[in-house]
């Protein structure tokens, strides 16, 4: 979190872009904002400028784990333009490791679109000079007259604090940061928490050493791919509590965890397991309220992440109930100032959402520009 020019270097003469979007992000989201743009007629750099943080194309997708490969992720959606297919081999799923497979489309995207994405840049600030908004970013500054927020969740993973962690004596490690399961061999991990990566992330796990796990809800399973009507039953979740200023929920809570093969075989190694969430950590491991404990070597939180909106909190968006009120058609507008739009937040944070998000953003954005 920043003030305004806390982000800009004192010894360096910045000179600002001026432009009349300002995309922050290039994942899913800020692709489908930048097609959908330039669709519109506007052009990069005078037009709109994308600012990303990573290093490459990719957004997310390429820091996820080896392990993580197209057979077992969520469906990669096509952005708007161009199929996903046109960019694979004939290799089997399973052996296309997501982390290579993605950004290697989003690369192609970005070129076929010219879409000129700016990185590594990090967007330290967003500040309010009406009639135009200040996005720093190191020695980049852009002033623009509208800002799409595509920033996603990957750089905010979310830990929740319980009593004595700071005196396991093993190790805690957060989704974001898992490699293999081989690493684990020989050592017994407690895994929390209850979403698809926690279960995809405990099946590799437990085929190589003994785990328990955690989690604060019982899981539902379902044995096929849920609906549109399933589907639909979860976006509203989510879009009913960003128009009424509350955080974001999860939707697994609405869609239930599909019972893959996997699953399956991992519910007759015992590994499903579940037990409550435990009240402490101790420093061999964890406690449970009713005296039970659990020695551990490993604690991994698969408990999700936050929308990594720090750098927007000069604009204070955020209302009492803790999220930021949004309105709009799709719910990617900022009710509070029409200027800003966030993809990836609530409803959108899906990759088909980001997709019709990305299109009704631009839409209503340049319509409030005029």
């Amino acid at each position: 979190m920043g003030t305004c020019g806390s982000g800009v270097r004192a010894d360096v003469l910045v000179s600002v872009i001026e432009t009349d979007v300002a995309v922050i992000g290039a994942g899913q989201a800020g692709l489908s904002a930048g097609y959908h743009l330039r669709r519109a007629g506007l052009a990069p750099d005078s037009g709109f400028v994308m600012l990303d943080h990573s290093p490459a194309p990719g957004g997310a997708w390429q820091y996820r784990w080896p392990s993580l490969t197209l057979s077992t992720v969520n469906r990669v959606h096509d952005l708007p333009g161009m199929e996903f297919a046109d960019t694979l081999t004939d290799e089997p799923a399973d052996g296309v490791i997501a982390a290579e497979a993605v950004p290697r489309y989003y690369k192609a995207y970005e070129q076929k679109f010219d879409l000129r994405v700016q990185r590594p840049v990090t967007v330290t600030v967003v500040c309010d000079r009406e009639p135009r908004l200040r996005v720093e970013a190191g020695d980049t500054v852009v002033s623009a007259r509208g800002v799409i927020n595509a920033t996603g969740t990957w750089e905010k993973p979310f830990i929740p604090n319980y009593r004595g962690a700071e005196t396991f004596l093993g190790r805690q490690l957060h989704t974001r940061d898992y490699r293999s399961a081989d690493e684990f061999a020989g050592k017994h991990v407690i895994v929390v928490g209850g979403g698809i990566s926690a279960v995809q992330l405990l099946d590799e796990i437990s085929q190589v050493t003994s785990t328990t796990w955690v989690t604060r809800r019982e899981p539902e399973f379902r044995d096929a791919d849920f609906g549109p009507d399933a589907g639909r039953a979860a976006v509203a979740m989510v879009e009913d509590r960003v128009r009424a200023g509350l955080p974001p929920g999860s939707v697994v809570s609405v869609t239930g965890l599909l019972l893959t093969d996997k699953l399956k075989a991992a519910r007759e190694r015992g590994a499903l397991d579940r037990k409550p969430m435990f009240s402490e950590i101790t420093p061999n491991g964890a406690r449970w309220s009713d005296g039970t404990t659990v020695d551990a070597d490993v604690i991994l939180w698969a408990t999700g992440f936050r929308s990594a909106l720090d750098h927007l909190a000069p604009l204070r968006l955020r209302g009492h109930g803790g999220g930021i009120v949004m309105d709009g058609r799709l719910a990617t507008r900022v009710a509070k100032d029409h200027r800003i739009h966030l993809l990836g937040y609530g409803p959108s944070a899906s990759t088909i959402g980001a997709n019709r998000a990305g299109r009704a953003a631009v839409t209503e954005l340049l319509d409030t520009l005029g």
